[in-house]
């Protein structure tokens, strides 16, 4: 008999190999198996009554007319709607459970953020409007800088850039900017091996060469060994801070010191600013430049849910490079966009623009939103239940999976453990598919890098003890079963709508559109992918 999980739940397989839900109060299914909408419907009916045209096509336009209808599925309302609704409950999303991916920070999305966001002077508004018709956005955007200025302890900020790796990008150019305003030609931008992944392919994407810096075995930054690649062609060093390890780098300032003694800047990526937001102004510990995630710290929706954003936070010596555009008040207290026409007013060396307009304005009034309903000793607890939640997750589990550095100190944001204790043929990728049976989503998986089989779990603030306690039960679960070698981990998940892929063959050979009719060869199949 297959182990029951966490849960109690246990994989009862139904026929043709798939898998059913078994509970003590008996089978049920829910989790339908969905046709594809081509399979759905066909391209020879419509699901809603047109009327054949009743007059000529706009003169000019018929060169542009089909020849023949598109090949897509009629479809009625109800059957389109269904479709979709039934295709979302196959989904998992933060309003169902946590998302405990380290360094990604997927923290509650605030119902009072989305309803300020969609009030329509915010909602409506066009980014070609007259700028007197929307001072009241503009003035969103400036209280918004000004509190990043605020926590960040720096001298300005560029609000337009749209993402993380956007606002590495953005901070990076800022240093070439300054650096060619020296006069020098620096190529070399130093990454720690516990800094993101993002860090040294933005700094190859911007034109600079790439150089490694070590991890101590306590997790830090190695800094004898930094220091020692320092020089007069070294650019600066995109640091990390709090690290991809789970923790804070105390030789923050020493760091910074070094490097700008040898002429360079210091780029820290702010991913991680969950953990000391309110707590530590990175400004402080002598950065040049940092992005803020709009989409974790400050809690505005990820990925599907609505688009990033990564204002960019600047010292005093690279202020003068920031893009454009960027807002600022004039002298009878109006506010106006600084643009390409008027930057020589003041900001005549700025290195250009990131965007097109002024950056996600729906993100900014959603941050604002909750830096408001939170203020600066809301922040602050923000912070410190982010690190609490995480250090009760590593000491809760520490004993069943390996934690590298849990002597190194408290973690930070996030618990980072390894499956080196595993029974061998049991690796990291059981455990995180297991978590999938157990109705959560796994971790960030083998990253950091420094870590073997990396187990990486980011809580947030925003999880109960109680539902850390359901987490870290079925951790542990998985945990026990996989030190005890049980063989149905192998196969796991059970209870999602696909089993598990192949996942090499998969990211290689994706297959990701429609290609022909059902049983007609050629149509790609599930099993093409590595599915069964």
């Amino acid at each position: 008999m297959n182990a029951p999980n966490a849960s109690g739940w246990r994989p009862s397989m139904g026929g043709a190999g798939e898998a059913k839900f078994a509970t003590s109060s008996g089978d049920y299914g829910l989790m339908l198996e969905e046709a594809l909408s081509f399979e759905l419907g066909s391209a020879d009916k419509c699901g809603v009554d047109i009327d054949e045209p009743s007059r000529a096509p706009v003169a000019g336009l018929s060169k542009f007319l089909r020849k023949s209808a598109p090949a897509l599925p009629g479809l009625t309302e109800p059957e389109t709607v269904r479709h979709y609704t039934r295709l979302s409950r196959q989904n998992y999303a933060i309003d169902l459970g946590p998302f405990p991916l380290g360094s990604c920070t997927m923290k509650h999305n605030p119902r009072l953020n989305e309803k300020m966001a969609r009030l329509p002077g915010f909602a409506d508004v066009h980014p070609m409007q007259p700028q007197t018709t929307v001072q009241g956005a503009l003035e969103v955007i400036e209280q918004l800088a000004d509190w990043l200025i605020t926590l960040t302890g720096m001298a300005s900020v560029a609000m337009s850039p749209k993402a993380g790796a956007h606002g590495e990008l953005c901070g990076l150019l800022c240093i070439r900017a300054a650096l060619d305003a020296r006069g020098e030609a620096r190529d070399v931008v130093l990454v720690p091996e516990s800094a993101h992944g993002t860090n040294p392919a933005t700094a190859a994407f911007a034109g600079f060469k790439v150089e490694s810096i070590p991890a101590t075995p306590a997790g830090r930054v190695d800094v004898a060994a930094l220091k020692a690649k320092l020089g007069p062609n070294v650019a600066g060093v995109m640091i990390t801070n709090p690290n991809t390890c789970g923790l804070f780098e105390p030789d923050m300032r020493e760091i910074a010191d070094a490097v700008h003694a040898a002429g360079g800047y210091v780029y820290c990526d702010g991913a991680n600013f969950n953990a000391i937001v309110g707590k530590v102004r990175p400004g402080d510990l002598g950065v040049d430049a940092m992005h803020i995630n709009l989409h974790k710290t400050f809690s505005t929706p990820h990925g599907g849910g609505g688009p990033g954003a990564g204002p960019v936070v600047l010292s005093e010596a690279l202020a003068p490079f920031a893009p454009l555009p960027f807002v600022t008040r004039g002298a009878d207290g109006s506010i106006h966009l600084v643009e390409e026409e008027n930057a020589a007013e003041g900001h005549a060396q700025a290195f250009g623009r990131m965007v097109a307009f002024h950056g996600q304005m729906g993100m900014f009034t959603r941050a604002l939103t909750y830096i408001l309903s939170h203020g600066a000793d809301g922040l602050r607890t923000v912070a410190e239940d982010a690190v609490l939640n995480a250090n009760y997750v590593l000491r809760s589990c520490e004993d069943l999976l390996p934690a590298p550095f849990a002597d190194s100190g408290p973690c930070m944001h996030e618990a980072l453990f390894s499956d080196a204790g595993l029974a061998e043929g049991f690796s990291t990728l059981d455990i995180a598919k297991g978590l999938i049976d157990e109705g959560f989503h796994p971790m960030t998986v083998y990253f950091p890098l420094v870590v073997k089989g990396a187990m990486l779990v980011e809580p947030t603030e925003t999880e109960s003890k109680a539902g850390l306690d359901r987490f870290i039960a079925s951790l542990r679960s998985l945990a026990e079963r996989a030190k005890a070698g049980d063989e149905s981990l192998h196969s796991a998940p059970h209870f999602a709508p696909r089993r598990r892929l192949d996942e090499t063959l998969a990211a290689r050979k994706p297959v990701l559109v429609w290609q022909g009719e059902p049983g007609v060869p050629g149509t790609p199949s599930l099993s093409e992918i590595g599915g069964s």
